[in-house]
């Protein structure tokens, strides 16, 4: 099982699409420090569907909060525009945490210092777009993840 990590989400509609993105995979949603909206919102439960009650959810105030939950060999991995290593080139353990900024302005600034080795980009079409959507790049890394741990196709 794998664990998607999202930094202050700010759109509803995105939040809701990757919990059900989740939900198909098998993955559990982290949501962590402030919303940009509420969970309950119509429009959050509109992109996740009649899943949305079923997507496994934890909720963290802070990132520090969020960091005290986990066991002490969590595997991080961090997807930003400014990461400087392919998705290609990571390898994915079982478990892992998959975890991306918000959508207007990424991480907080002491993330891409912190945790600079293990940022890691999406390979694009170089100066063909700023950035991918949210969702769309967490359902890229998450089966990229997938199809690693499953390299024959299984469930």
């Amino acid at each position: 099982m794998f664990h998607v990590v999202l930094i202050e989400p700010e759109i509803p509609w995105n939040t809701g699409n990757i919990g059900r993105t989740c939900l198909g995979a098998g993955a559990e949603l982290h949501l962590v420090g402030r919303l940009g909206f509420h969970l309950d919102n119509q429009q959050v439960r509109r992109a996740g569907l009649d899943y949305w009650e079923k997507v496994k959810i934890h909720r963290h105030d802070t990132w520090e909060k969020f960091l005290e939950s986990l066991p002490p060999d969590a595997a991080f991995f961090f997807f930003s525009t400014k990461g400087k290593k392919s998705l290609w080139d990571a390898s994915f353990p079982k478990g892992a945490y998959l975890i991306f900024g918000k959508e207007t302005a990424g991480f907080p600034k002491k993330f891409y210092e912190v945790y600079k080795d293990k940022l890691y980009r999406i390979p694009q079409q170089e100066d063909a777009i700023r950035s991918l959507n949210l969702s769309t790049a967490v359902g890229i890394v998450l089966f990229e993840a997938l199809r690693q741990v499953h390299p024959k196709g299984g469930k």
